[in-house]
């Protein structure tokens, strides 16, 4: 049943920029004018978040707006607290809506006596009162199954099947998705058959984390244009070197499709002066100006997708039926009005 109420908005620190996005969205599609809840989240001198709501929430719809990236601990706990305001206030149902989510890559234990991260945020963000989460691209689907509520996982593939179709058309023979790990094998394939080009793998050998000591190319990817497909991009290290070894092997040019640019340290400097001809990520992230700056960046919008998935919620519609270019071109029009 359709809830009485319109969907309400709220947005933390992390994406003001995506939140205010899916907010003009929301008002296009619905005729309605939907505007982020008037709300302060702020600091106190030690750092201590304090939040405070000033519009009626007594019985609302409430979508909480926040990644929880860079200050990860941060947004994390802002995203904690305004669940709690907003469950003290009586809103009457609570969405994390959480384009990035933070520690998914500690999704298992993978040596003894450590921790299942990912697993303890599920936790957290439960017993904080959020009644259901939507997400983008989580790193590892089984967290899904780390929470007690539903769980609405969003892909960028299409959005990115789109926007391949968009700029390499009349070239779209010419292509070849690789993979930057075998564990990515599923994600890159999604990519491959939805533009229908072969598809390689970049099979790397860590001797520890964040080092990789070994790489080879499965497939080959002679006189390709190379599209690299991958989750998260931090240090930008591994799929840098991948881009070479990829060149090395005869690839005509390589680029990349990236969901959530984490890009942190040295990672523009390494895109910058890396053979890659593009990185696409997504603003899942909310992006500081050299990332913005740089030549061989793009960033491409995930609002629609968010705006539509929340109507659908708000509406007890299909979600998943965006995970389809027949549902996710025409809210894209305009962007990719030329297909």
């Amino acid at each position: 049943m359709p809830a009485m109420t319109e969907p309400k908005l709220i947005s933390g620190n992390a994406n003001k920029p995506l939140a205010q996005s899916i907010a003009r969205r929301m008002s296009m599609h619905r005729g309605m004018n939907v505007a982020l809840v008037d709300a302060r989240v702020e600091r106190f001198n030690d750092q201590e978040i304090f939040v405070e709501v000033f519009d009626n929430v007594r019985g609302e719809d409430m979508y909480i707006i926040q990644s929880t990236s860079n200050p990860a601990n941060d947004n994390l706990m802002e995203l904690l607290i305004m669940t709690d305001a907003l469950k003290r206030s009586s809103a009457n149902r609570i969405t994390a809506v959480i384009p990035y989510f933070g520690y998914a890559r500690q999704d298992r234990r993978a040596k003894a006596r450590t921790p299942i991260s990912a697993k303890l945020v599920a936790n957290m963000l439960s017993k904080a009162g959020v009644d259901r989460v939507l997400t983008l691209d989580l790193h590892a689907t089984q967290i899904q199954g780390f929470f007690d509520i539903p769980v609405d996982n969003l892909y960028a593939a299409p959005i990115f099947a789109l926007d391949i179709k968009h700029n390499f058309r009349g070239r779209i023979d010419d292509l070849m998705v690789v993979s930057p790990d075998v564990g990515g094998v599923a994600r890159a394939r999604e990519i491959a058959q939805r533009i229908h080009v072969p598809m390689a793998i970049v099979d790397k050998r860590r001797e520890k984390a964040g080092e990789v000591a070994d790489m080879t190319v499965i497939g080959d990817v002679a006189g390709k244009t190379c599209i690299i497909v991958d989750d998260i991009c931090d240090t930008a290290g591994t799929l840098c070197k991948a881009a070479q070894l990829l060149t090395d092997h005869g690839a005509s040019e390589v680029h990349a499709y990236i969901t959530h640019g984490v890009l942190s340290g040295p990672a523009v400097e390494r895109v910058q002066k890396s053979v890659m001809k593009s990185l696409v990520i997504t603003d899942s992230i909310n992006q500081p100006d050299p990332v913005k700056a740089c030549s061989n960046i793009r960033i491409v919008p995930t609002a629609p997708m968010f705006a539509q998935a929340i109507i659908n919620i708000w509406n007890g519609t299909s979600v998943s039926s965006l995970f389809e270019l027949d549902t996710l071109g025409p809210i894209y029009e305009g962007l990719y009005s030329d297909e």
